[in-house]
């Protein structure tokens, strides 16, 4: 039986440039999806799938992140005092456990695989979840969400797993895509991966989007692993020369997923996450209608 999934490594150093000047000091992981954070999601969907431990692999001028999962002493009494109890509980329930919680710094912008790389020490020898924090996911009709579908698949077929989502063949250039081998249904054996493929050259139109289930292994492949696409160390590249000795499965994720990085997936979240709100959703849907929608 594969060891349990307890560590999740969340990469949250980028720049947010596609967002200045709103990221200027205001890191693009706590611009908010109605009124939570997009970390606060991602992290959320780790917690669902029975993580225990989060690394966070921070840069410069994140520090925001730390003070979000830690006691905010000064609101919590303010809160206390004026009898808001509610509001006070809702920031209780989301802290992490005491310990929970570590913070490495990626000293400098050398890709995912190199900041996936820089969480070794706090890992350890054990196998641990990647969650890419530009990616909000929503279940669909398995009522889980995606980390916790490849958890599931992870329990099935050990080894690593990453998930993946269709999208237009003309779009596969943009994508870490992979191919499929024996087919299972949701899941998948991987037989390899390629990251931004030049157009018309894809496997298939599966792309890597943003969970993974990873072996210790890879941390000595990233170690060695030769800079790839941008001049930066390339996660698929690393998991690349793992899949030479370790075997690889897709999980066709059920759900939606809202790339957070770029302004349309932003918005779409913020619409999505608030129609399902009952408080919110009637109301939503009537000032939509103002605007000609």
């Amino acid at each position: 039986m594969p060891k349990r999934i307890r560590k999740a490594v969340l990469p949250v150093a980028g720049l947010g440039t596609r967002f200045l000047p709103a990221t200027k000091t205001v890191p693009k992981e706590m611009l908010t999806v109605v009124d939570r954070p997009i970390l606060q999601h991602v992290v959320d969907e780790a917690m669902a799938a029975g993580i225990e431990h989060f690394v966070f692999v921070t840069g410069r001028n994140k520090a925001v992140i730390e003070d979000h999962f830690d006691n905010a002493y000064e609101l919590e009494d303010t809160l206390r005092r004026r009898g808001k109890t509610k509001e006070l509980q809702a920031l209780l329930d989301e802290l992490p456990d005491p310990g929970a919680c570590s913070f490495t710094r990626q000293q400098a912008p050398l890709g995912l695989g190199h900041a996936i790389w820089c969480a070794r020490e706090i890992v350890g020898d054990e196998p641990f979840a990647v969650l890419l924090p530009d990616m909000v996911t929503m279940a669909g009709t398995a009522k889980t969400r995606c980390l916790a579908q490849c958890v599931e698949a992870y329990g099935k077929h050990g080894g690593n797993i990453i998930a993946v989502e269709e999208v237009a063949p003309e779009e596969t250039h943009q994508y870490g895509v992979v191919s499929v081998g024996k087919d299972f249904g949701r899941d998948f054996e991987i037989t390899s991966m390629i990251e931004k493929p030049p157009k018309g050259t894809a496997p298939s139109n599966l792309i890597i989007s943003g969970r993974y289930v990873l072996q210790p292994e890879i941390f000595a492949i990233l170690e060695n692993v030769e800079k790839g696409a941008g001049g930066e160390i390339q996660l698929t590249d690393g998991m690349k020369g793992l899949a030479a000795s370790q075997a690889f499965h897709g999980v066709r994720f059920d759900g939606r997923t809202y790339d957070c990085g770029s302004k349309i997936g932003f918005l779409t979240a913020n619409l999505a996450f608030a129609l399902e709100r009952p408080e919110l959703a009637e109301a939503l849907r009537a000032e939509a209608r103002k605007l000609g929608l």
